[in-house]
């Protein structure tokens, strides 16, 4: 993460509105994850309806605080626009895993995978210390679904992403978010790759609740 993140705040710091000469910033970092449930809808929401997981995050936070006390790295002629930036967040990768299925089998049905998401856009609704967020994005998922009354299915597919998120800043370095995404996925049977015969045969919609929790520390480059 650590190799990751000046490459992330260059191509940041390289936009017209944010592009400088190379010198020393300090951006916080927001690194989250939490306990995650998720609801495969079809068959196998029928057969066992929660599975569990965990939540992941890691960005790159520059707040209206942040813009405001870096203004030297911020072409004079765009300043007036970033004083109308609340805040801005990246993600340093997009090999960072969005969530983790794990799921040992405690009924009749187990899984096991992982969620990135590559493309991701929020809206906050309100600022912190309460800040209210929906948001989109791509996804790609795959999870190995193996069952005793289901057939055994190596679910691949990308899909499109919704979701809302609340999170609530107890200290600077420390928040709580909680929040529901439902992602739908290009329609797959269980037991194939292929398309099901009809969509309630198939998973096509995977929801998930989570709570996560957010540290913040400052990490130093020379741009």
């Amino acid at each position: 993460m650590r190799a990751a993140l000046p490459l992330l705040l260059s191509a940041l710091l390289s936009w017209p509105v944010l592009a400088t000469a190379a010198q020393k910033v300090t951006v916080p970092v927001d690194v989250g994850v939490g306990p995650a449930v998720f609801m495969f809808f079809g068959p196998v929401f029928e057969d066992q309806a929660l599975h569990t997981g965990l939540k992941l995050s890691v960005d790159a936070v520059l707040d209206k605080e942040w813009l405001r006390k870096n203004q030297r790295v911020i072409p004079s002629r765009y300043r007036k626009q970033a004083k109308k930036v609340e805040e801005i967040r990246i993600s340093p990768s997009i090999f960072i895993p969005d969530s983790l299925i794990i799921s040992p089998k405690y009924r009749d049905t187990g899984m096991y995978g992982v969620t990135f998401k590559p493309l991701g856009l929020g809206l906050p609704l309100s600022s912190s210390p309460v800040r209210f967020t929906v948001g989109a994005g791509l996804v790609l998922t795959y999870a190995y679904i193996f069952s005793d009354t289901l057939a055994d299915t190596h679910f691949l597919r990308p899909g499109a992403e919704v979701g809302a998120d609340l999170e609530f800043q107890l200290s600077k370095s420390f928040l709580i978010s909680v929040g529901w995404e439902s992602t739908f996925y290009v329609p797959q049977e269980l037991g194939g790759l292929g398309l099901p015969d009809t969509l309630g045969d198939g998973i096509f919609h995977v929801g998930q609740a989570y709570l996560q929790f957010h540290f913040r520390f400052p990490y130093s480059t020379r741009l």
